[in-house]
């Protein structure tokens, strides 16, 4: 079903995705699902098939990344959990130090199951906290309170994950200010590895954008960007550095699965909804649950949602849009060498967009984008494609003009 086998040599990434949740928070866009707790076996025996499906095409690629996201998956059950990891190890080779992450909300971990999963493998969990205001956290209806988070933070610590990571949003309703510094600092005393830090978007067709179509106000763009730069200046000095544009990591606890996907590594994702860059081609599978397993264990229907091989120019494209998500930014003979375009036009705008604060060049001869420019970075990189395309024109004209000169209309 993945199509032809990679080269030996080459490192996978595998992400598994859990659409089951306690309840659905007002913001969230996932491909999510409340009270199908029902399907919960059918859908493991479906993902243990695709899982051993799948492996013959990864023959000979060493998985070093492995991330169970959702969804909730701790409210998946560790057992079904911990069945699916040892499938993993079954089929796949995954290397002795590969990254281990679980997802995880406060209301559905305890020191019981989080030592069971350690014990299984997983090393690194992601905990959604989201915020340390209990009104906050009914405002979106988060399905546990701010005891809860302290809580799962301490079982996981016990349970003896040595990586942990926390989800904070801000912008969140009824959110101040204040309150979003109060929680900041509250998610520093409980000693993370690693911080997520989300601007909330309303997304349609959410509960939240019905709320704020009946006229429900949440900060403007600025508060926002005022606590975003707020946000990096406090993470900077209590030792936490910017790698991407909403994270930030301890020294030797980046995300590694997470910059698979901004550096354009390969990766395989399972389950209804899940995206995966593999073999030269980008797919999805469908966003349902009962057409997913009935997908896989009948092969009664559909199981591709989407997918596209990609081409040479469009990884270029991709390697500005994702890469300058990013600290490590851009380079220029990385850049010439790997997709063969001129830097020269890309260049020329960045000095441009330094000027104006929104970039710049490290020592080491990198461009990137500074906090200010990422507050502004959907625009910004528009432009640089948009000045991408016309350079990669450009270069076909002479050719073209080539193939018809002489010609009579």
């Amino acid at each position: 079903m993945l199509g032809k086998q990679k080269p030996a040599g080459e490192k996978l990434g595998i992400y598994i995705h859990i659409p089951f949740c306690r309840s659905k928070c007002d913001y969230c866009d996932f491909y999510s699902l409340a009270g199908h707790e029902d399907q919960m076996d059918r859908y493991q025996k479906a993902l243990l098939a695709h899982l051993k499906e799948s492996a013959f095409a990864a023959r000979g690629m060493a998985v070093d990344t492995i991330y169970f996201g959702g969804g909730t998956p701790s409210f998946y059950g560790e057992k079904r959990l911990r069945a699916l990891l040892s499938a993993i190890k079954k089929h796949y080779t995954v290397e002795k130090d590969a990254e281990i992450t679980l997802e995880a909300n406060p209301d559905s971990v305890d020191f019981k199951s989080l030592k069971a999963l350690r014990r299984a493998g997983f090393n690194r969990i992601s905990i959604g906290l989201q915020s340390a205001c209990p009104a906050e956290l009914e405002a979106v209806h988060r399905p546990h309170t701010v005891e809860q988070g302290d809580e799962a933070v301490a079982a996981a610590r016990k349970a003896g994950f040595a990586s942990l990571s926390l989800d904070l949003i801000y912008g969140l309703p009824v959110q101040t200010v204040s309150s979003w510094w109060n929680t900041v600092e509250h998610a520093l005393s409980l000693e993370p590895d690693h911080l997520s830090c989300y601007g909330l978007k309303v997304e349609p067709g959410t509960p939240l954008a019905a709320r704020t179509a009946k006229g429900e106000r949440l900060l403007s763009d600025d508060a926002q960007a005022d606590l975003y730069l707020w946000t990096v200046a406090r993470l900077a000095k209590a030792g936490f550095g910017q790698y991407e544009i909403s994270n930030f990591a301890k020294p030797g606890f980046q995300s590694r699965h997470n910059l698979r996907y901004w550096l354009t590594r390969p990766y395989i994702g399972f389950g209804p909804g899940a995206h995966s860059d593999f073999g030269g081609r980008r797919y999805s599978w469908v966003r349902d649950l009962e057409g997913y397993i009935t997908g896989v264990l009948e092969g009664s229907a559909p199981l591709l949602d989407s997918q596209d091989l990609i081409p040479q120019e469009e990884r270029g494209s991709e390697y500005l849009m994702l890469r300058l998500r990013t600290s490590m930014g851009i380079e220029e003979w990385e850049y010439r060498g790997t997709y063969f375009m001129d830097f020269a036009p890309i260049e020329e705008r960045l000095r441009e967009f330094a000027a104006r604060g929104w970039a710049e060049r490290t020592a080491a001869g990198r461009w990137r984008l500074t906090p200010k420019g990422f507050l502004v970075s959907n625009q910004l990189i528009g432009d640089l494609l948009e000045r991408q395309e016309k350079a990669r024109l450009a270069s076909l004209l002479p050719r073209v003009q080539e193939k018809y000169q002489g010609r009579k209309p």
